[in-house]
């Protein structure tokens, strides 16, 4: 019996084409803050942007890379389709007017698996939830946008796996990966880590459809939580043990994060708590400049000189 139980989502990181209308978007539109402006460690000739709560707590944590001129992804089997939040249940009629009152088209709000959801896309095509979602005690971020405090959105709540052959997904997620079954809506099933509830949850979808195409408007990959890297090292070699290709322990600076593969095809990684983003900038600065890890900084001036400007709006009081 495996012993690897991560406590929730650590992140999802997606492929976006404009860096400009990303940041935009998340923040003025959904009003995240904006935590770390930096680049793709592998590929630095184009941002890695981070959103999340004020100090980008693990749950709360999108990120994206976008590269500019990326052609548009196509939704199907093998992909991470949909991208969850949670609001408060009392906030979804105000969450509903503000986006159709920015010109957005919208689903809902309609009920499945027992919630409340209203879904949008957003100027790629990538596919977001907003979950009226009961006891959420994380506080969220209004800072840009001038959301509510009230309304704001709380964090990550669940991510949507679309599956042609779902058994063998659920049987990594529950006997590999420790996650517990906790319900079935029509062809949806429901896995939960940790204590369950909003920012825990993995949704596998039953999905016919053609392999999916990643690229702009996708889910590049999605993250789990680990409490330290000690931890995270056990938990690697059990997935070894288990026949999985794992990468080793790589150093994204704010986290460290293995990678590999479940059965239909989506990656998947486990990320550290620690250290966090703080790690290299004040937390009242967070977002506002271009960070690089040291092994990159010797090459700043000619990374900088590849990247497009950014405009980063300063927080405004909420109304």
């Amino acid at each position: 019996m495996s012993d690897i139980a991560p406590h929730g989502l650590h992140h999802v990181t997606a492929i976006a084409s404009d860096p400009q209308r990303n940041v935009d978007f998340y923040t003025r539109v959904l009003g995240l803050r904006l935590v770390k402006q930096t680049v793709n460690f592998d590929a630095p000739d184009t941002y890695h942007l981070y959103y999340g709560d004020t100090q980008g707590t693990p749950s709360t944590i999108l990120t994206f890379f976008p590269w500019q001129g990326v052609p548009s992804g196509r939704q199907g089997s093998g992909l991470t389709t949909a991208t969850a939040f949670s609001v408060p249940p009392e906030s979804m009629g105000w969450w509903q007017r503000h986006l159709a009152g920015l010109g957005l088209e919208l689903d809902g709000p309609r009920t499945r698996d027992g919630e409340e959801v209203l879904t949008l896309r957003d100027p790629d095509g990538m596919v977001i939830d907003l979950v009226a979602a009961a006891g959420d005690a994380r506080s969220g971020w209004d800072g840009v946008a001038g959301v509510p405090a009230e309304h704001a959105v709380r964090g990550l709540h669940a991510v949507t796996m679309s599956e042609r052959l779902p058994e063998a997904t659920a049987e990594l997620l529950s006997a590999t990966l420790g996650m517990r079954l906790q319900g079935e809506d029509g062809d949806r099933t429901r896995f939960a880590m940790g204590a369950g509830g909003t920012g825990a949850v993995v949704d596998v979808a039953a999905d016919s459809r053609p392999r999916g195409l990643q690229a702009g408007g996708t889910v590049h990959h999605i993250a789990f939580r680990a409490p330290d890297q000690a931890t995270q090292a056990r938990w690697r070699q059990e997935l070894v043990e288990a026949g999985l290709h794992v990468t080793e322990i790589i150093d994204r600076q704010y986290f460290t994060s293995i990678y590999f593969h479940e059965p239909g095809g989506v990656l998947l990684e486990i990320a550290t708590d620690q250290p966090g983003f703080t790690v290299d900038e004040p937390l009242l600065e967070l977002g506002r400049s271009l960070k690089l890890p040291p092994w990159l900084e010797p090459s700043r001036e000619q990374i900088a000189a590849a990247l497009p400007p950014l405009r980063v709006d300063e927080p405004v009081e909420s109304s």
